[in-house]
């Protein structure tokens, strides 16, 4: 699976720590210390998962110089779909990509390298051609406004990237691992709401809603900043690569210590690690092409470089692949 093409989205508005701090018992410097988030992204009126999804995905198919009418396969990670029935459909028609299958994953902000993954399970084995990866999630509307620990962190925002299938030896996805432990769900939840309403004598149906998120931050951070080395320790291990052969450390972008705390453990630079926590918080399953798009836009990221990335987030679930950018 080579990976040929970026594209990202993100809402108009951006609400800065201390626009924030007008609503909430908070200030820039409180929020800058704890997480290196300065503003996020927020979806208005007139946006939506869709639309940025849709954006994203076409700016992806526009850089890697394909028509709609190409895709064999959308995949959309997302853990706040505009349709719990399925979102990506609507990006299918949005795009025009009349002859591809589209379907949701969800895996929280482990989502997009997951479904990265899976769609190269789908072009390995010769049964589709091309696919759109997009991660995108409005998180705005599951968040408590009013509580500090998590409004902060969040943001709105999408980011796709075209894959094709290649011979074996030009893949873009050298290696990857996977992990889940439901045994920590509790950490950090987008929970639906038990709340019941009367249906017949005796019997009760429940109602559909979601409660806000609810987050342990510190039982994250300790999970993230002990999983995520150790899974891309293993990754590197299992490929026969050195840290230092390392072009980039690509990271779900959740706080700028776990960052920091990644990079000291394979004693890479900051100038290689990869981060825009500053400008949008953490997107979910946004942040890793977000960035990626960002870093290829830039120049940073060049055709052949080699990139180290990790997803980790709810479920509890967490991931690693070793990336070779092959697109413009």
């Amino acid at each position: 699976m080579a990976l040929v093409g970026s594209g990202s989205a993100v809402p108009a508005a951006s609400i800065t720590n201390t626009q924030l701090g007008g609503r909430v018992d908070t200030n820039d410097e409180w929020i800058r210390t704890r997480t290196g988030i300065g503003a996020r992204r927020v979806a208005g009126p007139e946006e939506s998962l869709t639309t940025l999804a849709t954006r994203a995905g076409q700016a992806a198919l526009d850089h890697a110089g394909w028509r709609a009418e190409d895709l064999d396969l959308i995949l959309l990670a997302t853990s706040s779909p505009d349709d719990l029935f399925g979102t990506a459909p609507r990006i299918q028609g949005a795009l025009g990509a009349t002859k591809a299958v589209a379907f949701d994953l969800t895996a929280a902000c482990s989502g997009f390298l997951f479904a990265l993954i899976t769609a190269n399970q789908y072009l390995a084995t010769g049964a589709m051609r091309r696919a759109l990866v997009i991660g995108a999630d409005q998180l705005s509307r599951w968040v408590n406004w009013d509580d500090r620990s998590t409004c902060v962190l969040f943001g709105d925002g999408a980011g796709a990237v075209a894959v094709e299938a290649c011979p074996a030896p030009e893949t873009g996805l050298l290696g990857f691992r996977m992990r889940s432990d439901g045994s920590r769900n509790g950490c950090l939840t987008l929970a639906q709401t038990n709340t019941h309403e009367p249906l017949l004598d005796g019997l009760s149906a429940q109602k559909g809603g979601f409660a806000p998120i609810q987050m342990n931050g510190q039982e994250v951070y300790k999970f993230a900043v002990r999983e995520v080395p150790a899974i891309l320790a293993e990754l590197l291990e299992a490929t026969g690569t050195s840290p230092d052969q390392l072009d980039w450390l690509l990271l779900h972008q959740a706080n700028q210590r776990i960052l920091d705390a990644v990079a000291q453990r394979f004693s890479m630079p900051q100038e290689q690690v990869l981060s825009n926590l500053a400008h949008y918080g953490n997107t979910s399953a946004a942040t890793i092409p977000l960035m990626l798009d960002e870093a290829v836009k830039d120049g940073r990221v060049q055709p052949g470089h080699l990139l180290a990335s990790s997803g980790f987030g709810a479920g509890l679930s967490w991931g690693g692949a070793l990336l070779r950018w092959s697109g413009p």
